[in-house]
């Protein structure tokens, strides 16, 4: 009782009802809105694992996991299996919810790295055979087809028949006694037949009246002379509906045997709409996945950046106030958590927000809070939220809190606590201390050496612990039932306005405090929570602010002690200690992450500068050994040219010449760095570094980038690139004009069109689905036009084929055939 009375304080069904709305399929949709949440840890994994799996898929595909044609036939299968007969309708959402199941399965089985979808869809059976023949026996609009029996084909064949004949004789009548006829129209009253008469001359066409017109001016008339083909049409009715019926009925046989199979692959596709929309949920919050921890091997719970799901739908749909996230960080030897502060600030927001976290992570939900997310498992999560005053049976708000906290003592597996901690309340007088009290409540409940014993392993929301009865018997309870919770739960938060509790702390390792802050200035909390720092009253200061008369609030300052007010004064003074601490960690933080930054495109760059300076050394090198080679190779022959017969002079000088120009060419030169833009004009003195000569433009360069210069009495013609400006600046190149292309001949035109058996394509009797599959492997392949043949029919199908050709990116065009080709019963492509 106690777990179903937490979910409603902590509105899980309302945090159902927001998952229900990411569901594809209305038996997802019901499964979220009804969530049963695990009783085992390992289950609680499977289903995260399950989300992750669907996460990870849908950021893979583009149109995400698809649901269509699923859907809830289960009554359906319970009908069948009774023997009864299903209708069209059934038949067809069979059929859809087969293929839809099929589709899902082999989006998961094309994909890699899924093991736990991959196991749930293996055993899922989806009976193509069945599907087709439900497709085969029902249309799309749900009716029997004609060729679902050669009887009923042959019945319907008689059914047109008559159906001509009447239809012949009364266009005869309507013609041939036209005068006595209301209009030329044939319309029918109670499955007959009838044309409208003028009421004064019903003589005219003697028959059986059917029905008359709402003024009496009209009677609609059988003729006698079509009554029998009327009685002939009934009877085939008949028979056409006993046949249709028959159809049914076998289809529904075929239902009834594998129902087992059927109902397993609708709880199957309820698990993958309910994993898809956890992943989407999930998604939507920001949420990240959490990790179950095991505080018994010291790990801290992290749930940093915390915030309500309920509150940011809140945000995002009703134009909420922006969630302000709170950080839970509680160390592993921490059983109980007191959070003070004024009122409004946000001290219950916390818990409900730890108590859905707590839930959300058991049924395989994202947390909405900044990895790490850390968390325990928690077999129960257990509140008491709220006021359970009633009238009817005689509850204060104090005896409602002490019904609800003894339901959540029950459930922690312990029937005497309530009993124990009511008789400390009764035994101890307000002189007897609190610490006396505690004791005295929690003694028989820690072991010798005041070891935790074996616990539930629960988590526990108490708000306004204590509160409703006198402050000095209240606060007792509270310390005696947080004592207990200490040794009997594995997590316990609650909220309190009794400063006695905050002494806890540094009684027992146990306890931490923690507050909600209050803005002083605006009079109004900012929703934060602070650790290890209690809160202090503020009414005092608020009332002051909010115009009392200062005396009255310094006559209530002396009432309080001056050892309560030396207390505000402490908790003041730490309050501002810590926001300056928090400011200063911000900043050192933006200038980490400025530094972590230049860091980053520093090393970037050195690294870039490193990979380049290695790869330029790496080609010197080949080059100078290359250089190196080539010379001693040209140094070599000219030692063998001195060394065949006698040198004279001559062949000395010229072969110290040779090594000159060797030791010049091989030399290496110290690069000048080019410079761009420079163009000798005429009169422009530049420099011929392979003369060694400075000379005067007196001929700009012309297309071949050759100009003539003169250095003295000499002209001569040198090329653009042996020149260089007076400071070393290199011309640049003249581009020369690029020959026209040349003229590409069209390809011919109008190539005729010939249809052949290989550029033929015949969809008669496909579903639209299937035909679009068939179309777009064609078009992929085609090199020309194709003719698609797909009939008159209802003209869906062919619908359907223009509807895909329209949208594919390689068709050109699309044309009716010619007449010879089939006509308005076959459509030409024209492939791009």
């Amino acid at each position: 009782m106690i777990q179903s009375e937490t979910l409603e304080l902590l509105e899980w069904p309302r945090l159902c009802q927001h998952l229900a709305t990411f569901a594809a399929t209305k038996l997802g949709a019901t499964a979220a809105r009804h969530l049963k949440i695990p009783d085992f840890q390992t289950e609680s994994e499977l289903l995260l694992e399950q989300t992750k799996e669907i996460y990870q898929l849908e950021t893979r595909l583009t149109t995400g996991l698809s649901f269509e044609g699923i859907q809830d036939i289960g009554d359906s299968l319970e009908r069948a299996e009774r023997s009864g007969v299903l209708a069209g309708e059934e038949l067809l959402a069979i059929a859809t919810t087969l293929a839809g199941a099929r589709n899902l399965r082999r989006v998961i089985d094309n994909q890699e790295d899924l093991p736990i979808l991959t196991d749930l869809v293996a055993d899922l059976r989806t009976y193509p055979e069945l599907e087709q023949e439900i497709h085969r026996c029902i249309d799309e609009r749900a009716q029997v087809t004609d060729r679902a029996s050669l009887k009923l084909g042959e019945i319907r064949t008689d059914l047109r028949r008559v159906r001509s004949q009447i239809t012949q004789k009364l266009q005869n009548i309507l013609q041939a006694k036209s005068g006595a006829v209301q209009e030329q129209l044939i319309t029918q009253r109670s499955d007959r037949f009838v044309i409208p008469v003028k009421a004064p001359q019903k003589d005219a066409i003697p028959g059986i009246v059917h029905d008359t017109s709402t003024s009496g001016a009209t009677l609609y008339v059988e003729p006698n002379s079509v009554v029998p083909l009327g009685n002939q049409l009934r009877q085939i009715i008949r028979r056409e509906q006993a046949e249709e019926e028959t159809i049914r009925r076998i289809l529904t046989e075929q239902v009834a045997a594998v129902k087992p199979d059927l109902e397993r692959l609708l709880a199957i596709a309820t698990t993958l709409d309910l994993a898809t929309a956890r992943s989407r949920y999930s998604f939507w919050l920001g949420a990240n996945p959490p990790r179950f921890i095991q505080r018994e091997d010291r790990e801290m719970i992290t749930l940093r950046n915390l915030r309500h799901p309920l509150l940011v739908w809140q945000q995002q749909h009703e134009q909420g106030q922006p969630v302000v996230p709170v950080d839970l960080l509680i160390s592993p030897q921490i059983r109980v958590v007191t959070i003070t502060g004024p009122n409004t600030g946000g001290k219950t927001v916390t818990l409900k927000t730890l108590g859905l976290a707590a839930l959300m992570a058991k049924v395989g939900l994202f947390v909405p809070a900044r990895e790490p997310v850390e968390i325990p498992w928690f077999d129960k999560v257990l509140a008491d939220i709220g006021d359970e005053q009633s009238l009817q049976q005689s509850l204060s708000t104090f005896s409602g809190h002490i019904r609800r906290i003894s339901r959540i003592l029950e459930a922690l597996g312990s029937g005497g606590a309530a009993l124990r901690l009511r008789s400390v309340t009764e035994e101890q007088g307000s002189s007897t201390s609190l610490r006396d009290a505690t004791r005295t409540a929690t003694l028989s409940d820690r072991g010798a050496e005041g070891e935790l014993p074996a616990s539930n392993s629960a988590l526990v929301l108490l708000d306004e612990v204590g509160a409703g009865t006198d402050p000095v018997e209240g606060s007792a309870l509270a310390i005696a039932l947080l004592q207990y919770l200490a040794n009997h739960s594995q997590l316990t938060i609650a909220t309190t306005h009794f400063g006695e509790l905050k002494a806890l702390k540094y009684e027992d390792d146990r306890f931490e405090n923690a507050s909600v802050e209050f803005d002083e200035s605006t009079l109004s909390p900012t929703y934060r929570l602070l650790w290890g720092i209690p809160g202090r009253s503020n009414a005092l200061t608020i009332a002051l602010r909010l115009g009392l008369k200062p005396e009255v609030v310094q006559q209530a300052k002396t009432q309080v002690g001056e050892a309560t007010d030396e207390v505000n004064q402490v908790i003041a003074g730490l309050e501002a200690q810590r926001r300056r601490q928090e400011t200063k960690a911000a900043e050192a933080q933006v200038l980490l992450q400025q530094a972590e930054r230049l860091y980053k495109e520093v090393s970037a760059k050195a690294a870039s500068l490193e990979e380049r300076e290695s790869s330029l050394r790496a080609s010197q090198e080949v080059a100078v050994q290359q250089a190196i080679a080539q010379a001693k190779g040209e140094i070599a022959q000219v030692i063998r040219r001195l060394q065949k017969g006698t040198p004279t002079a001559q062949e000395a000088q010229q072969a110290t010449n040779a090594l000159n120009q060797i030791g010049q060419q091989y030399q290496p030169a110290t690069p000048a760095k080019p410079k761009v833009g420079f163009m000798p004009k005429i009169g422009d003195r530049i420099r011929v570094p392979k003369l060694g000569q400075i000379a005067e433009v007196i001929a700009a360069p012309d297309q071949d980038g050759e100009l003539s210069v003169r250095f003295g009495l000499m002209k001569m013609t040198v090329k653009l690139e042996d020149v260089e400006s007076l400071d070393g600046q290199k011309p640049e190149p003249v581009v020369k004009p690029k020959p026209a292309p040349a003229a590409v001949t069209p390809p011919p035109q109008n190539v005729p069109e010939i249809r052949t058996s290989q550029n033929t394509i015949d969809l008669r009797g496909k579903r639209v689905a299937d035909a679009e599959y068939i179309l777009d492997k064609a078009i992929s392949e085609a090199t020309g036009p194709i003719w698609i043949i797909h009939g008159y029919g209802t003209g869906k199908l062919r619908q359907g084929v223009h509807t895909f050709l329209q949208q594919h990116s390689r068709v050109n065009n699309y044309e009716p055939a010619e007449q010879a080709d089939g006509g308005s019963g076959v459509t030409v492509a024209h492939i791009k």
